[in-house]
């Protein structure tokens, strides 16, 4: 290890599961790089509705991950594990990582990290990797989504809610959003959403149908479940297609399985931690490929919330569960 990497650090933890007020900044010893691996310090660290579920002990790290929370980050390279070519030390960069983001510097695997480019602040680029991944995993290669094609996504004004707008913005979707507030609607149309359906004061089933003259979406994208899924289905298309990316509103759902062969409708989903390093590192060269280059541009950039100290790590979580943030919260460390 370099010089001037420290051999203790401050690290944002938790003893045992619970509200906000359970993390806490802890000492930790700074990991060493295995091979295929880089140690970051830490500038930023998204912070993610799987951090709460994961403070309120209900998704705990995968086998071999941090069980620091923080599954995002953006800061600088400072040293190489074995193997390493394509980073170099001193090197800017955002990283999809499996846990460990909570702190002041993080392990990542090499190839899941992507160089921060010029027309994007470290904090824009620490809120990119956990969306921008799911999202792009999610619609476009699991839910096939095209040209020219409408889909619905929950949540709009969350994280995910708001990258989805994005994306569909770029890649030519008519993005339809719901939305728990008229304030919420209006910032998710100023986003890039083409309609935003107030759910607390409308029938998003009825919306949904009246928008699209009666054919429906050809995709969803859930983070609801429950009884989200059976009004999701009756707002798609023949032969839709359906993602659930959360459970928010309950594991379990009933579906008509009649209605499912006869509509041809395609019903999936994924969570994106526990997918192995390889896929992930698949995952990077895709979007390297197809997205980065909007965000050279400074064409895609995350809407941003509010950024709080790491050692407020308790007050950010507080934010997030009030469900009034538009954006991403991220962490400055």
């Amino acid at each position: 290890m370099p010089a001037s990497v420290p051999q203790t650090m401050t690290a944002i933890g938790f003893d045992t599961p619970g509200g906000p007020e359970v993390l806490r900044p802890q000492s930790l010893p700074v990991p060493r790089p295995g091979p295929g691996e880089v140690l970051i310090k830490v500038g930023f660290a998204g912070v993610n509705r799987p951090d709460v579920v994961q403070r309120l002990g209900l998704y705990p790290a995968p086998p071999g991950a941090s069980p620091i929370p923080g599954l995002e980050i953006s800061g600088q390279v400072v040293t190489l594990g074995d193997g390493v070519v394509e980073l170099i030390p001193g090197q800017q960069v955002c990283a999809l990582v499996a846990g460990g983001g909570y702190a002041e510097y993080c392990l990542a695997r090499a190839d899941h990290c992507l160089a921060v480019p010029e027309a994007l602040s470290m904090a824009e680029a620490a809120a990119l990797p956990e969306t921008l991944f799911t999202v792009w995993h999610n619609v476009f290669e699991r839910g096939w989504a095209m040209e020219g094609e409408t889909i619905l996504v929950h949540g709009g004004t969350s994280g995910i809610g708001t990258m989805a707008i994005l994306l569909g913005r770029l890649f030519d979707l008519t993005v339809i959003v719901t939305c728990g507030g008229p304030e919420k609607c209006a910032k998710a149309l100023e986003i890039g959403a083409a309609h935003a359906i107030d759910y607390k004061a409308q029938d998003f089933v009825e919306e949904v149908r009246r928008i699209t003259d009666g054919r429906g979406v050809q995709l969803v994208l859930d983070m609801v479940a429950g009884d989200y899924v059976p009004r999701n289905l009756k707002c798609l298309a023949e032969d839709g297609r359906h993602v659930t990316i959360a459970v928010q509103g309950g594991a379990k759902a009933e579906v008509n399985m009649a209605v499912v062969m006869s509509r041809r409708y395609t019903l999936t989903g994924s969570t994106l931690r526990p997918r192995s390093a390889e896929f992930k590192a698949l995952l990077a060269q895709e979007i390297a490929r197809n997205v980065w280059p909007f965000a050279e541009l400074g064409q895609l950039r995350p809407v941003m919330d509010r950024t709080f100290p790491l050692a407020q790590a308790a007050a950010a979580h507080a934010h997030m569960e009030a469900g009034d943030h538009i954006g991403k919260i991220v962490l400055e460390v």
